[in-house]
């Protein structure tokens, strides 16, 4: 996309010198990040053979139905799978719930050598050119998206109309593949991290006010056909809702699927605010010592925490 609309926010919506426009009362610190992101498939083993082999995770901790995966060198968890034998495997329409969830490589660099890694072990993956980062796109073996991507400068995003300019054009994988300047793949880089998720929602409007409204992330592209992006701090996105999966039914407990995702805040006190806002903005909630947790118009679970909680206790003991 390259033309935007002309804004006109919101009465009583606030807004600064920032991209985007802020929610109308309570606003995320800008300091989030994304902990890790929870899926259910069908085969444990089999799905732990392609996040290893194709996407480079460790196992961090594994029982025989459930496992959690962090990047090499890293003990943060970035994804957690949970087997349920014979899960449906997403179809080609996709379902309501997860487009895809992203990883974030530290650097331009790692991107050309999982670009070069991919070509060696001939996986094809779909890829683009979003302006703001450059980006690989692969499904897992039950059909679950998963993008892969690094970053440009922030110096190097625009902004036109309070919008961050984004688009989708080819990817150049030669300049990928230079930049890694010979390097071997040598699995998830430390420093990876869960950069984004992408979600097929029923309706995006209703998908704002929960995730705009409720939660508090700030509104940072709004004219892509039948999505928005959100975001804290000025990032290109945190989030994105399509509704291009409108009429499909929500992913349920005997499909492959998003479980849930957390957002990880600054302190306590940062979670339990997001908290009471999703409650008075008419949403349930369901509180705990270190944050608590609501489930999304269509059954995605979020979790909100803070970044103090240490990272060994945060598998079995907190449930998504």
């Amino acid at each position: 996309m390259n033309t935007f609309d002309e804004i006109t926010p919101e009465p009583g919506v606030a807004v600064d010198a920032s991209p985007g426009i802020a929610p109308p009362g309570y606003r995320l610190p800008g300091t989030v990040r994304l902990g890790r992101v929870t899926l259910q498939v069908a085969d444990l083993e089999r799905s732990l053979h392609y996040y290893g082999q194709v996407l480079g995770l460790r196992v961090l901790t594994r029982s025989p139905d459930h496992a959690v995966l962090a990047a090499q060198g890293d003990e943060t968890p970035l994804v957690e799978l949970r087997e349920k034998r014979g899960a449906a495997p997403v179809p080609r329409r996709g379902r309501l719930g997860l487009y895809h969830f992203a990883i974030l490589l530290p650097d331009r660099a790692a991107l050309g050598r999982f670009v070069a890694h991919l070509a060696e072990i001939g996986v094809r993956a779909g890829a683009s050119d979003h302006l703001v980062s450059e980006a690989l796109y692969l499904q897992d073996p039950d059909g679950l998206g998963i993008e892969v991507y690094a970053d440009r400068p922030r110096a190097l995003w625009r902004q036109e109309r309070r919008q961050l300019v984004m688009d989708t054009r080819p990817l150049d994988l030669g300049s990928l593949v230079r930049a890694a300047a010979g390097e071997p793949w040598n699995g998830m880089p430390a420093g990876t991290t869960l950069g984004h998720i992408h979600l097929h929602v029923g309706d995006v409007e209703r998908a704002a006010e929960f995730y705009h409204a409720g939660l508090g992330f700030d509104k940072t592209v709004w004219s892509y056909p039948g999505a928005l992006f959100l975001s804290a701090g000025g990032y290109h996105h945190h989030l994105g809702v399509n509704s291009w999966a409108a009429g499909a039914e929500p992913a349920g407990d005997e499909d492959a699927r998003l479980v849930g995702w957390e957002v990880v805040l600054p302190s306590l006190e940062d979670a339990r605010d997001a908290l009471e806002s999703l409650a008075t903005a008419g949403f349930r909630v369901e509180r705990a010592p270190d944050g608590g947790s609501a489930h999304d118009p269509w059954g995605v679970r979020l979790r909100l925490r803070s970044g103090t909680q240490s990272h060994g206790s945060l598998h079995l003991d907190h449930p998504l």
